[in-house]
């Protein structure tokens, strides 16, 4: 598919709803009738569709960004492995002064451009995969549900120090997951967020920093 007929095909087969316990924001979402599978089946290079659901961490990071817009007001702001763009949008209308959205997938840059229109908020949009992100001139990184496999959550973890070399303030969103490196991560907060097909998930955000060290 062309990228015109990517976003013909989520504006035609992904309905437009807000996001349960989030309703300041809409998105197009998958459900069974979406049959999304049509449109990756033809791309062997495809991406799974993990930008057509909801997840945890990023439910979990948009809804602590717009409860405290101080978090991101007047900063410039990197969104890593943005997906459908929840976390950018929450922080374009909590004041972010500039957001840059990473993907590394064409459905995923579609959806993500779909969804900030519909928010009437402007997001730059990269695709790009993070091992080969320089380092960003953001003054804060939101990264969101990235830590669901040992391969990755190594990348991000190299990619996030050396954004914390550079000064820069990174925020998680993460349910927990086994690869989450949590002797880098404080929490800040927690919630009690609706995923994809409603159910409850407890879900952190924390905030990333220098490996820390168990007390005696």
């Amino acid at each position: 598919m062309t990228d015109a007929e990517i976003a013909g095909f989520i504006r035609a087969n992904l309905p437009i709803a807000p996001v349960p316990g989030i309703p300041e924001i809409r998105l197009h979402s998958a459900v069974p009738s979406s049959c999304i599978g049509r449109l990756t089946q033809d791309d062997e290079a495809a991406d799974a569709p993990y930008w057509a659901h909801r997840w945890a961490g990023g439910l979990a990071l948009a809804r602590h960004i717009l409860d405290r817009p101080e978090t991101v007001r007047g900063r410039r702001i990197l969104d890593l492995g943005a997906g459908s763009g929840l976390v950018g949008i929450a922080a374009a209308k909590a004041g972010a002064r500039r957001i840059t959205a990473v993907e590394t997938g064409r459905h995923a840059v579609a959806a993500l451009r779909l969804n900030a229109e519909l928010n009437g908020v402007n997001i730059a949009v990269q695709r790009a995969d993070v091992a080969a992100l320089p380092l960003p001139d953001a003054d804060t990184v939101l990264v969101g549900d990235l830590f669901y496999t040992d391969e990755l959550a190594e990348r991000v973890t190299n990619f996030l120090d050396g954004c914390l070399g550079a000064g820069i303030d990174i925020l998680v969103g993460d349910p927990w997951r086994r690869p989450l490196p949590l002797g880098r991560l404080r929490e800040i907060a927690r919630y009690d967020v609706f995923e994809s097909g409603l159910r409850s998930v407890a879900s952190g955000v924390f905030r990333f920093g220098v490996q820390q060290t168990s007390k005696r």
